[in-house]
């Protein structure tokens, strides 16, 4: 490997470069998805089952210490759970339209990287391939078969070298593409999920209250119906 890369000429140290931010993206991107991994039906449950009791505090609580953007989504909805089901609606979406920059981060980066290298490495080989047939010219024309391959043989690295960077970067932006769809469906999921389970609990709460009035005024009617009629 060493080898090649004496032999690339000057543009393999800038391929190198673009390999090493490429292992910073990657290794970056794969520890945030590790750290913000959450399976969110068990966080759903739990989070519900607070709200059907009005322990709002417990449920806010277990959503701050809960990782990822998954639970902040849900926190950001909690804290408002007041509002009714339009305005939550909106603040749901709104926290999850904050937390997508953070979960596409560096990406574009790993992409250009994809981009560039195999330019780079062309860009290599054209001006190798520019100065072993400038050298020919300065001896006359006369060059020995040996020397044109050593010579197209130094040129054709960078392209390679090229292309084992780019390939594993587009896999690997393939890859993270995936998971951030992922993600973004699991925060929209979350969202609407909570709006309806805090709704649902403020409507399950009114019927309550209502089934209590209407048996208030059965039993009035029954000890005095002449009044209750009036």
């Amino acid at each position: 490997m060493w080898e090649l890369i004496n032999q690339g000429g000057s543009l393999v140290w800038v391929l190198l470069a673009l390999t090493f931010v490429a292992t910073v993206v990657v290794l970056e991107r794969i520890l945030f998805f590790q750290r913000n991994r959450i399976h969110v039906g068990n966080l759903i449950l739990g989070l519900a089952n607070h709200v059907r009791k009005k322990a709002y505090g417990e449920a806010m609580h277990e959503a701050a210490r809960a990782p990822g953007p998954v639970a902040r989504v849900a926190h950001a909805t909690l804290m408002r759970h007041h509002l009714p089901r339009t305005d939550l609606r909106d603040i749901a979406r709104e926290a999850g339209q904050l937390e997508v920059p953070r979960i596409e981060k560096n990406l574009r980066a790993l992409y250009a990287v994809a981009l560039i290298a195999p330019l780079v490495g062309m860009l290599g080989t054209v001006l190798g391939l520019i100065e072993t047939f400038g050298g020919m010219q300065e001896r006359s024309g006369f060059s020995s078969a040996k020397m044109i391959n050593d010579g197209v043989h130094e040129c054709l690295i960078t392209t390679a070298l090229g292309l084992m960077v780019a390939v594993p970067c587009y896999l690997f932006y393939m890859y993270f593409i995936g998971r951030v769809k992922r993600m973004v469906h699991s925060i929209e999921r979350a969202g609407i999920e909570m709006v309806n389970v805090i709704c649902d609990s403020r409507e399950a709460t009114s019927d309550i209250v209502s089934f209590g009035d209407r048996a208030k005024e059965a039993r009035e009617y029954r000890a005095d119906p002449e009044s209750a009629n009036n």
